[in-house]
């Protein structure tokens, strides 16, 4: 297993493309660019959970942190696919 100090840069790479790819969307020029972009967040947050699971599996941090990081980026997630159901209605109707 690769050691903590991968771990947590892999962990603050997909975590900042998280936002820094948010902030992005919300620049957004138009609805279509700002649903393509948030397809790149769901990407990053998805990645960001996939470091925290190799995190809890080597052991890196105490268990609770790790939960409390996991539940909250799973919550992110849920709202950014929800953004995007939004905005692809919209452009629909």
């Amino acid at each position: 297993m690769p050691d903590a100090r991968i771990l947590s840069l892999q962990l603050v790479r997909a975590a900042t493309s998280t936002g820094a790819n948010y902030r992005a969307a919300c620049r957004a020029r138009s609805r279509r660019e700002f649903i393509a972009r948030l397809g790149v967040v769901v990407e990053a947050c998805d990645e960001t959970l996939y470091w925290l699971e190799l995190i809890r599996a080597a052991g890196v941090m105490e268990a609770d942190g790790v939960t409390e990081m996991e539940n909250e980026a799973e919550e992110l997630l849920r709202v950014f696919v929800a953004s995007i159901a939004t905005a692809k209605a919209r452009s629909r109707g």
